[in-house]
């Protein structure tokens, strides 16, 4: 998954903020509590105020991804 989101954050990350959370981090707990963070690879799209717009569990491709993002950018 790693150079499929490295290549999506280099593609959208002037409109789209890319954060990596660590689920062994302690740093990261309240995220994990706030988001449900329990597996890997999860990856939640929130909007500009926050909200969940979309999550996935497990690997994806490219495109899912981006269908996602297209709909949140218009």
């Amino acid at each position: 998954m790693q150079p499929i989101v490295y290549g999506l954050e280099k593609e959208y990350g002037e409109q789209i903020a890319f954060e990596r959370l660590d689920i062994d981090d302690p740093d990261t707990a309240d995220a994990r509590v706030r988001y449900q963070f329990r597996y890997q690879p999860h990856f939640i799209l929130l909007d500009a105020e926050g909200n969940i717009v979309q999550e996935w569990l497990g690997y994806n491709s490219a495109n899912v991804f981006e269908e996602a993002f297209a709909d949140l950018l218009e």
